[in-house]
């Protein structure tokens, strides 16, 4: 199993990380290794997230902090479509 981020999570994980950056430099860091660890469940473990009224879409909460990944199960990859804070409107 592998993962791979689609060009629209990965320029939001870009951006994600940039924000934090600007205001704590030290929380990006922090974001960055809770989102490599959702990132590793994932590969170990698909199917951890809870499904969506989306058929195919799975999401996964990083917790603590306010974030969701949503992603798509393939044969042999996981495939990260999205990741947003929870403020933030989904794309439809």
């Amino acid at each position: 199993m592998r993962l791979r981020l689609t060009r629209i999570a990965a320029r939001q994980l870009d951006h994600v990380l940039a924000d934090i950056t600007r205001h704590h430099p030290a929380g990006a860091d922090a974001v960055l290794q809770r989102i490599g660890a959702c990132f590793e469940l994932l590969l170990r473990h698909p199917y951890a997230g809870q499904t969506t009224d989306r058929r195919g879409i799975r999401r996964i909460v990083v917790t603590p902090y306010p974030y969701i990944m949503t992603y798509r199960v393939g044969s042999d990859e996981v495939i990260v479509r999205s990741i947003r804070h929870t403020a933030r409107r989904p794309i439809a």
